[in-house]
């Protein structure tokens, strides 16, 4: 049976990115010294540069709501759902 991926947390990969996009260390000392694969993080490096925009213009993006925002006006809806089809029911 094969070995459990490895799960990174966000800060420890915009911590390796930045690393990267200074270029102090090569990619393969990044990689010795963080345990990762260099693919790995030239992969986070390019998000971290096509995401970089994103942040500067000013727009809020949708995935800042939380969940509760999110599935509140679900819930919402369920409810007077159940509520018609109890309706509909009395009526037949």
């Amino acid at each position: 049976m094969g070995t459990k991926r490895r799960a990174y947390t966000d800060k420890f990969k915009a911590k390796v990115a930045l690393d990267a996009v200074k270029g102090i260390k090569t990619l393969a000392e990044l990689a010795s010294e963080y345990q990762v694969h260099p693919t790995q993080i030239s992969d986070w490096k390019k998000r971290l540069l096509d995401g970089s925009a994103e942040i500067f213009s000013g727009r809020k993006s949708h995935s800042g709501r939380t969940e509760e925002e999110l599935t509140a006006p679900l819930y919402e809806e369920i409810g007077r759902l159940k509520m018609d089809l109890k309706w509909l029911e009395k009526k037949l």
